[in-house]
């Protein structure tokens, strides 16, 4: 396992990221305790997570499990807030009222005294940007949360971010999480290049595409516990001819390298341009074990121009980022006031 740094920081993360949001909903509280200890074992020192999963249950037994193996003080443990957590109308969104009173409650449920990464699960247009930074400064000032990130920010909102926090003296963000794979590379446009610019980390989530690059899908049938069937994924999204041939792909370099499918697609976004970590997301231990493994294969340049061949830059061969859940790129009913 290898370790890059976590934007402009001085925190060193793993290349693979353990993502948590099966855990306590398909994944049982004792294999998700398992898998993190796994995970931990093989190097992995970036745990992500969010209020959301499995209603509020994945940061839940990550807290347990950190607490339990001893290790939650080298653990950089990130987590995300945004949608609601209840019928109330204010327990939701990017205001002031809400990031305070998500992050006190992430704090318990994780049974920590801070969290390293703080995370908007989501954009949100009509809240001011620099009411939402003022909060989380005041989080890190109080030695709640360390560092701040975003997830499925537009460049644009980004770069406004970056400036707010410039001109008001503020904490600013020092990652992005985007929907990243090499069916959907929409991210190559301007997200991956405004991160890069500003010295952001790029932490993909979806690497596998719900599943769909693991392998375990052909054109004719696929895992029946899986997301994806008739060629469609719980989000409808649907699998296109050329994704099957980009699949097809893999499993012959996969032959080549001897190793998994899941495993070639993860060492290739890995290894794509401004990527810190891809986010791993195992429903299973079998699964988590395959996926640590990518950090082994090596992957030649003409892989990756088979890849492009049929996937180019900046391409959407499976409309994965756009049909994410909770997308707001509406226009702004209020601006941002500095």
């Amino acid at each position: 396992m290898k370790y890059r740094l976590l934007g402009r920081t001085g925190v060193r993360v793993s290349e693979l990221c353990l993502g948590t949001m099966m855990f306590g909903a398909k994944t049982s509280r004792d294999d998700s305790v398992r898998i993190i200890d796994h995970a931990l074992d093989a190097g992995v020192n970036f745990i992500d997570t969010a209020d959301v999963y499995a209603g509020n249950e994945s940061e839940r037994i990550v807290g347990e499990a950190l607490s339990a193996n001893g290790k939650r003080q080298r653990t950089i443990l990130a987590t995300k807030f945004y949608f609601p957590q209840s019928d109330d109308v204010n327990d939701l969104g990017l205001s002031r009222r809400h990031v305070i009173e998500a992050c006190d409650a992430s704090l318990r449920r994780l049974n920590t005294d801070w969290i390293d990464l703080y995370q908007l699960h989501r954009c949100n247009p009509d809240v001011p940007i620099d009411e939402t930074l003022r909060a989380l400064d005041d989080l890190i000032r109080a030695g709640k949360i360390r560092y701040i990130g975003s997830s499925m920010f537009p460049s644009w909102q980004t770069v406004e971010s970056l400036w707010v926090a410039k001109e008001l003296g503020l904490n600013r963000f020092v990652s992005e999480q985007p929907a990243y794979n090499m069916l959907d590379r929409t991210v190559e446009r301007e997200v991956i290049p405004a991160a890069q610019s500003f010295g952001l980390a790029i932490l993909p989530w979806g690497p596998l595409c719900g599943g769909l690059l693991s392998g375990k899908y052909d054109r004719e049938k696929g895992d029946p516990e899986g997301r994806w069937q008739g060629g469609k994924d719980n989000f409808n999204r649907e699998a296109t001819d050329t994704a099957w041939n980009i699949i097809d792909l893999l499993r012959t370099i996969a032959r080549e390298k001897e190793c998994s499918v899941s495993q070639v697609a993860l060492a290739w976004c890995a290894a794509q341009p401004g990527v810190t970590a891809p986010i791993i997301g195992p429903r299973t231990f079998e699964q988590a074990h395959d996926n640590l493994g990518s950090v082994d294969v090596k992957l030649e340049p003409a892989d990756f121009d088979r890849v492009d061949a049929l996937a180019p830059p900046r391409s959407a061969v499976v409309r994965y980022y756009d049909e994410a859940l909770g997308i707001d790129f509406g226009t702004h009913t209020q601006r941002s006031v500095v």
